[in-house]
């Protein structure tokens, strides 16, 4: 799609992260730890915060926000490696390399700030989005969590009127030197 373009955000730009951010909520509730109605009521100076801590990327097709991405420092150890999260693309325009897109960005955004690893975390049991992570070069480890869901208390087994309630994510792991498999324990 040559007629997207990827574009990080200032500080200046909380506006547009917001829009986006909330858009993401609405069009795909179920996969966000937060929700449209929570965000809605964060202040001005909640969602300006939100633009120091993270890099947040835009994709955009003109003047349409069409996509977003966020890379952060990661709640791991290491200092070398960082999250890439928040990747959301609008519906019409999935499937059309527009996520791809979002993730080079963010990848080499990370490079840009010096870390030398990426982590990605997917639910186990979202083979779409672990192929698309393995295809751009992400690779599976061990390391599991609990996934977080939208309205679903933490701890809360997944039962039969509750077929869908993912139960763990793993961490994909893109590695910005020169030995792709190579990953330490101490990124994660």
């Amino acid at each position: 799609m040559t007629d997207i373009t990827v574009r990080a955000l200032g500080e200046q730009d909380w506006q547009i992260y917001r829009d986006v951010r909330l858009a993401a909520l609405s069009d795909s509730p179920d996969a966000f730890a937060a929700s449209v109605a929570q965000e809605r009521q964060f202040d001005d100076a909640f969602w300006r915060r939100r633009l120091v801590r993270s890099r947040r990327l835009i994709a955009e097709r003109g003047d349409d926000v069409v996509g977003v991405v966020s890379v952060g420092r990661s709640p791991a150890e290491d200092p070398r490696s960082c999250e890439l999260f928040g990747l959301w693309v609008k519906p019409d325009l999935r499937g059309q390399g527009v996520a791809w897109q979002l993730v080079q960005a963010g990848v080499e955004q990370a490079g840009t700030d010096s870390f030398q690893f990426v982590v990605y975390w997917v639910g186990t049991d979202n083979g779409r989005g672990v192929a698309f992570a393995s295809s751009f070069g992400f690779r599976p480890t061990d390391a599991r969590r609990p996934m977080k869901v939208t309205g679903v208390p933490e701890g809360t087994p997944a039962t039969q009127e509750e077929p869908d309630v993912p139960e763990d994510e793993m961490a994909m792991v893109y590695s910005l030197g020169e030995d792709p498999g190579s990953v330490p324990s101490s990124v994660l």
